[in-house]
Parts: structure tokens; C-alpha cells; sequence
């Protein structure tokens, strides 16, 4: 089997309606003082224009939104500022990483839900806190991550925005079902109302065949795009996963032959530590000029319409 990354509705692949989509939600930006030229690239508003269906008036909704949320949760100081050193209490009890590339050059993201108590957890760390990793990790994703992969990326250099994930429920008991399903359901609704587009595929391996009833819960609250991406198998896994990840990228213990030193919950390998921020921050530099001058374009525009 052969995989691609998708291309509707993406930067170069646009329609004559999504590109005017594109530039009118460009325009009422700026006409509403939310365009950001640090933040608000042509990438970043196709995920958010995708995931309404290029409904401009839906499109705007869910991105100011966005813009109130990260405010209201303070994303900005919380990228500068936030540290987490129970890091090591929680990965025991929950690990969740990212390790690797997988063959279309996206970050590989894994989760062991097996031991998840959500009790224990609450005892090293909150909710809040943990809500706080992930909006940080997040950002760390879309600022440093995603820009390293597109330099890495087979075939590339390409723009990569999306990632691999694989979540691993070996050993979640029927006692348990109902604490994950409450968990998984609080930090899916963060990335699907505020981060959305940024899944490629998600294996969920290992699912016993109750799971179903936990699926069940858990689907009404992710859209019909991101459910199609979603796999579902039991212990007979790898094949599947194999499609789309290298063996020697799959950690050990999920049936691949990766075995790095002090474990794969650790090392957190991938393009992401082998090019420099610096490179990444003067990408970004440029883009953010080439973006003010298009905000300064489109606001002149608008004072000769006026």
C-alpha cells in the first residue's frame, strides 16, 4: 500500500472558492484587527478553513474563538514560562511521547493508556496542569516540530502539519474504560476546537472488543473528518501500523525494532533535535515579513474602499 499526504484543500492545491475563501478570510481579519502576521500564515488558516468546509461565516467562529481561548488560557505566556518537573511521576503512570517520523516524514506521537489511573495521576500532578502540557506541547509541535519534519521530509523539503498517532490500550481493564474515555474525551475537544487538521492518522491498537461501547462514548464528539482517520484494531495490529511506519522507527515494545538507550518514552528523537532553532526562527522571520506586508497591502486596500 502506497500513502500520500493529502493535498485538498491545501497551500498550491486550492480551488478558484477556497483561494477567494482564503483571501476574504484574510481580509476580514485584518479589517477586524485579529490578522497576527507572527501567527496567522496561510497554512494555519487552511486548518482552520478545512475543518468548516471552507464555510467562511463557520470559519470565522471557531478561529475567533480560538483567538479568545488562547488569551483566556494565556498560550503565549504559557509557551515562555511553563516547565513540568513531575514530568517523570506522570510518564510512569502515563507515558505519552513522540519518537520518530513515519514514512510520510510526520512526528510520531504514542500514548500507553494501560496504566492510566486517574487517581494516581491526580496525586503527582492536576488537570489543569496536564491540560497544560498539552496545550504546550502543542505549541512546541506547530512552532519547532512540524517545521523541522518539512525540512527533513522525504521528497522534501514539503510543508508537514499533521502527525502519526498511535494509542496503545494493552492493559486497560473494563474498571478503567470509563476514567479513560472521560480523559481521552477533555484532551481530544482541545485539539479538535482549537487545534484542528493537525491529525494525519491515529492507530488505537491493542482494543479489546468491548471497546467498541467506549468508542461509541467517545465518537459523537469528534467530526466526521477526523473519525475517518482513525483506526481501530486489536492485538493483531502491526501490519496495519507498518503501512505507515518504518520498523526500525516502532518502538520495541509495540512489536518494532527500535531499542534507544534509557528507552523510546525518553529519547525523543526526531528531526525536531536535528535542526537548530535558529534555522526554524529565521523561516519564520522572513514569513512573518512577507505576512506584515500583505496585512499593510490589504489595509490600504480597505482605507481606499472606505
Amino acid at each position: 500500500m502506497t500513502i500520500e499526504h493529502p493535498t485538498a484543500g491545501r497551500s498550491g492545491h486550492l480551488t478558484e472558492d477556497q483561494q477567494a475563501a482564503l483571501a476574504q478570510l484574510q481580509r476580514d481579519m485584518v479589517a477586524d484587527g485579529k490578522f497576527d502576521p507572527a501567527r496567522h500564515n496561510e497554512h494555519m488558516l487552511l486548518r482552520f478553513l478545512r475543518a468548516r468546509r471552507f464555510d467562511l461565516p463557520k470559519t470565522k467562529l471557531m478561529l475567533y474563538a480560538y483567538e479568545q481561548w488562547r488569551t483566556d488560557f494565556g498560550v503565549d505566556q504559557l509557551v515562555k514560562e511553563f516547565t513540568f518537573p513531575e514530568a517523570d511521576l506522570v510518564r510512569a503512570l502515563y507515558p505519552q511521547y513522540y519518537h520518530g517520523t513515519d514514512k510520510l516524514g510526520r512526528p510520531i506521537y504514542i500514548e500507553h493508556l494501560g496504566h492510566l489511573d486517574v487517581r494516581k495521576l491526580t496525586a503527582v500532578t492536576t488537570m489543569d496542569r496536564m491540560q497544560q502540557k498539552h496545550v504546550f506541547e502543542y505549541e512546541k509541535t506547530i512552532d519547532h516540530r512540524f517545521p523541522a519534519c518539512s525540512k527533513r521530509a522525504p521528497n522534501g523539503p514539503l510543508h508537514i502539519e499533521q502527525s502519526c498517532t498511535i494509542l496503545d490500550l494493552a492493559g486497560v481493564s473494563l474498571m478503567s474504560f470509563s476514567q479513560v474515555a472521560s480523559f481521552v474525551k477533555q484532551v481530544s475537544k482541545i485539539g479538535q476546537d482549537y487545534y484542528p487538521e493537525m491529525l494525519g492518522t491515529m492507530f488505537i491498537i491493542n482494543a479489546p472488543m468491548l471497546f467498541s461501547s467506549v468508542w461509541s462514548l467517545i465518537k459523537p464528539f469528534l467530526d466526521e473528518v477526523t473519525v475517518k482517520k482513525i483506526h481501530i484494531l486489536g492485538s493483531g495490529f502491526k501490519k496495519s501500523v507498518l503501512e505507515y511506519v518504518d520498523e526500525e522507527v516502532l518502538p520495541k515494545r509495540l512489536g518494532g525494532k527500535c531499542q534507544c538507550p534509557g528507552g523510546c518514552e525518553q529519547s525523543d528523537i526526531g528531526p525536531w533535535n536535528e535542526v537548530s532553532v535558529e534555522e526554524i526562527e529565521a523561516d519564520k522571520v522572513a514569513e512573518t515579513e512577507t505576512l506584515t506586508a500583505l496585512m499593510n497591502q490589504i489595509k490600504a486596500e480597505l482605507e481606499t474602499s472606505a
